[in-house]
């Protein structure tokens, strides 16, 4: 980490427990270039590297990473077919040197339609990894926030009919419990790469008091000095959970 970021290494600044971040711009990295689409997402990776390696230094718990959404199947059938490819080349080169840093695995997001050696590579880094506690990786994958919520309130809806839940019960903590996320601290700081200034259907309930930060930058060209100058700004922005300065 550059000198200019080393607030967080003496802990006197207020840091992120959770760091979100939507990788965009893979496609118009390369087409910028004159490249076809599917090195953007080549790079891509590149830049996953460098900053699961600079959230694990600036002492990030949490790093969730919006890999793959649920509404990215409408892609050419080709490009789809890299991007699996990708996943499956970066869970079988990359989970054992996470397993070696003591950091967790973990996946959110749909597993229906997931090819079957994918997900037996997920489930083999997840029980790997399972008792490391030095940051958790979130790759969300095949995920959408409002399929998130509503599988949620089906699954309450279910132990309500069977007499399990009492529906008073049900309150934010509860449904919380019941989302993907469940056992994750909510997301403090939401950041998106290439100048979008959108959420796109990522972990809605989840950062509803996530601070956001958005960088012009493609994904491929974010790194170690973007992850610390979004913490920066983080650090200097007052959270006040909707209630009002100082408590008035």
């Amino acid at each position: 980490m550059p000198a200019s970021h080393s607030s967080y290494d003496s802990g006197d600044e207020p840091r992120p427990r959770h760091v979100a971040i939507i990788m965009d711009g893979n496609g118009r990295w390369a087409r910028a270039r004159g490249l076809p689409r599917v090195a953007g997402h080549r790079q891509g990776v590149e830049a996953v590297r460098r900053t699961i390696k600079a959230a694990g230094e600036a002492g990030v718990e949490v790093l969730t990473l919006y890999s793959f959404s649920s509404e990215n199947w409408r892609r050419p059938r080709a490009e789809v077919d890299e991007l699996m490819g990708l996943l499956r080349r970066y869970l079988k080169s990359e989970i054992a040197d996470l397993h070696g840093r003591n950091i967790r695995f973990r996946m959110i997001g749909e597993r229906d339609g997931l090819a079957a050696d994918i997900l037996t590579l997920i489930d083999e880094a997840e029980r790997m990894t399972g008792s490391n506690d030095a940051m958790t990786l979130v790759l969300a994958l095949n995920y959408g926030g409002r399929q998130d919520i509503a599988r949620a309130a089906r699954n309450i809806a279910e132990s309500v009919h069977r007499g399990l839940l009492r529906p008073e019960a049900v309150d934010d903590e509860l449904f919380s419990s019941y989302l993907s996320t469940a056992g994750l601290p909510d997301p403090d700081l939401l950041i998106r790469t290439s100048g979008e200034k959108r959420i796109s259907n990522f972990l809605l309930w989840q950062c509803a008091y996530a601070e956001m930060v958005f960088i012009d930058k493609f994904w491929p060209d974010f790194d170690a000095d973007d992850l610390a100058a979004a913490m920066d700004e983080f650090a200097g922005r007052e959270r006040r959970f909707g209630s009002t300065a100082n408590g008035r």
